[in-house]
């Protein structure tokens, strides 16, 4: 079993930052709201943390789309609407692990080889297409083509089409994922370890 990491961010603090020094993130739990009155309540007037039967539906989907599998992820704390509780100071608070995994990246119109050694087969974590940084696949890159860097499509087309078998390829390209933002050169990150058959 993996140790359990939480982070915690109060109304007003925009960055969510999770993290994992090893391995990739698995999102547990996630909480927009207040569920309990101590905690992100320093300096605030007790009317604003008395409600702890406030949480907004749908939160840990969205945490789970957009940071499993990744090494980092940074959320904007601020996205979460509508306002479950409107006079009621909030907080995002995550509970994650990091899985140990095998991260890999490929630019645009490159093969993607995943393979596992004899016995073991792929479990795609996470896999992402699109651009998330101006350091990744630039070679020989116009800046215009690597400006755009909140240009992502998290997909499940690499997990569908790789879960269970040893080894696998799939092309990065617009023709397999879609095209999340055009004019802008891509890469597919995917995140994945080998588990006994």
């Amino acid at each position: 079993d993996f140790p359990t990491e939480t982070a915690t961010t109060c109304e007003g603090y925009n960055i969510h930052r999770l993290s994992c020094g090893f391995g990739v993130i698995s999102v547990q739990t996630a909480l927009y709201g207040r569920k309990d009155r101590v905690i992100c309540s320093e300096g605030m007037s007790t009317y604003k943390t008395e409600n702890i039967y406030c949480s907004l539906d749908g939160v840990l989907g969205i945490i789970k789309k957009r940071c499993d599998g990744k090494k980092l992820c940074e959320i904007n704390s601020n996205v979460f609407t509508p306002d479950p509780c409107r006079g009621t100071y909030k907080y995002l608070r995550t509970t994650y692990t990091c899985l140990p995994s095998t991260t890999h990246v490929v630019c645009e119109n490159s093969l993607a080889h995943l393979y596992c050694a004899a016995g073991q087969v792929i479990t795609v974590y996470g896999a992402d297409y699109g651009r998330r940084d101006r350091t990744t696949c630039i070679y020989k890159q116009s800046e215009s083509k690597i400006q755009n860097t909140d240009c992502y499509n998290p997909t499940n087309t690499v997990a569908e089409s790789c879960n269970g078998k040893n080894s696998c390829t799939i092309k990065a390209s617009n023709s397999v994922f879609g095209d999340p933002c055009s004019g802008t050169y891509k890469y597919l990150e995917v995140s994945y370890t080998c588990e006994c058959k």
